[in-house]
């Protein structure tokens, strides 16, 4: 019997999407992980287990280009291993009227650069990263592939009857990415959809508190749910919107359509990737035309909702990202 590929992974594994990819590449190969540090105090036993399981293993699998993905990298160099990092969406990004992305702080930048010019192959879930990469980091781009995260429409599926719910997900806690999510003006938008109930998820801390200010009473802020209580909320919600001012491929977005949402969505990168011509796009930060879209998407008899699960189901399936994942790694295996 053949020996399996051994694949030291890099990541934390409690993110869903993460989890997802650990998940896959296990069932094909060999896979070893640790958790990441937490507190300084960590770094030096984490090098340590990490340059020893490097130097055993063939690959080093990493998600986003940050610190963890720079050091796992640095020694596959080392010991002449192969690397792959996958990149979602902060870590390409320079947006400083936000102070937002890699590229905004030189102690994310340093990590990123380096990343970008000594890994083997940068995997983006959206073409518009690779754009991104090539201008902020000043590289040529040659090692960068577009492999979409996939999802798994048998989990992510309509069930009870929709209610005029609109729903965004959004994990966050900190302020500073309020805007960043367009949180803010969802909550706004609240004041003139009384029909509806508007519902953010995943809201916690001073975000949280911050946004309670400003909501009025058919607004409803739910702290981090897991998938399965996330689920139920986007079965009833019959709207999803995705108001971010910059984006990836967004995970929520798109388990949202598969669940036959309606999705309002800003004219950005990876939302307009996932949306394509199954919903409605606004400006980032019109309020009006969010009030306008959500009440056109909340009154509609057709059903766009169901041409957005088949879109997400003919673009973005979990056997797409499964078939490029093995690939890749075995691609890169051969040229070694």
């Amino acid at each position: 019997m053949a020996k399996k590929i051994r694949i030291f992974f890099v990541g934390d594994v409690t993110d869903s999407f993460i989890k997802r990819d650990y998940e896959i590449l296990k069932n094909y190969f060999d896979v070893n992980v640790i958790q990441l540090p937490k507190k300084r105090i960590g770094w030096l036993k984490y090098i340590f287990i990490l340059a020893r399981n490097v130097k055993q293993c063939d690959l080093t699998f990493s998600w986003f280009a940050d610190i963890y993905a720079m050091v796992a990298v640095f020694f596959s160099k080392l010991f002449g291993i192969k690397s792959i990092v996958v990149v979602g969406g902060s870590d390409a990004a320079y947006v400083p009227e936000l102070k937002y992305g890699a590229f905004t702080k030189i102690k994310t930048k340093i990590p990123a650069i380096y990343v970008y010019k000594s890994v083997d192959k940068v995997l983006v879930v959206d073409l518009a990263l690779k754009e991104d990469i090539i201008k902020n980091a000043k590289v040529s781009g040659s090692n960068i592939e577009y492999l979409p995260t996939g999802y798994d429409s048998d989990y992510w599926k309509p069930k009870i009857k929709k209610e005029n719910i609109v729903l965004t997900v959004a994990p966050i806690d900190d302020i500073k990415r309020i805007k960043l999510k367009g949180l803010d003006t969802f909550v706004k938008a609240a004041r003139q959809i009384q029909e509806a109930k508007l519902i953010v998820v995943g809201i916690k801390a001073e975000a949280k508190s911050n946004l309670e200010k400003i909501s009025s009473k058919n607004v409803e802020l739910v702290e981090y749910l897991p998938e399965t209580e996330l689920i139920k909320y986007y079965q009833m919600a019959k709207v999803y919107c995705q108001l971010s001012y910059r984006e990836g491929l967004p995970n929520s977005l798109c388990e949202a359509m598969l669940c036959e949402c309606i999705p309002v969505g800003t004219d950005v990168q990876g939302v307009r990737t996932a949306i394509g011509d199954a919903g409605f796009y606004v400006n980032y930060g019109n309020l009006k035309a969010t009030v306008d879209m959500i009440k056109k998407a909340l009154a509609l008899k057709d059903n766009l909702g169901k041409k957005a699960r088949d879109r997400i189901i003919k673009f973005f399936p979990v056997e797409r990202r499964k078939n490029g994942l093995v690939k890749t790694i075995n691609d890169l295996l051969v040229e070694k």
